[in-house]
């Protein structure tokens, strides 16, 4: 499984303009919902949900909320770099401007684990994080996400 088969160029934003957690999580629901065709409203409670079990802001400014859906038929990501930093309550406590959303249906059991920890190894990379936080355009954000696919990266 490879970041290209979780996002596609359509669900990448450059400049996402939000000020708190829950406006982001409205926002990424409302951007997911275009690309999944479930409805906006689902996807936020789900996300809503997941984070009142514990916070998905994984640290060093990056979050990656997640849920799953029994409507979805594949695993769905959507990636965000914020115009500003926003408190998204994360383990470090430090703001977050880099988020990667992931939906996977009910039963992804496996695959939704193997994609969150691609996610995460992904963006556990330094340079890779400040490579996106200082890329201009979405389409920039996409070939670096998905480019690292195809690198010798540990």
């Amino acid at each position: 499984m490879e970041i290209a088969d979780l996002v596609r160029p359509a669900g990448v934003v450059a400049n996402l303009k939000a000020t708190t957690k829950k406006l982001l999580l409205q926002d990424l629901s409302a951007r997911a919902a275009v690309l999944t065709g479930l409805p906006e409203r689902m996807i936020f409670d789900v996300l809503l949900e997941r984070e009142r079990l514990g916070t998905t802001g994984v640290g060093q400014g990056i979050a990656i909320p997640h849920g799953k859906l029994a409507e979805l038929d594949r695993l769905h990501g959507l990636f965000a770099r914020l115009e500003q930093p926003i408190d998204f309550e994360a383990i470090d406590d430090q703001p977050v401007d880099l988020v990667f959303l992931l939906l996977a249906p009910e039963q992804a059991g496996a695959d939704h684990l193997k994609a969150l920890a691609k996610v995460s190894r992904l963006l556990r990379d330094k340079d890779m994080c400040e490579k996106l936080r200082g890329s201009e355009g979405p389409e920039a954000l996409y070939a670096l996400l998905t480019e690292s696919a195809t690198s010798p990266a540990g």
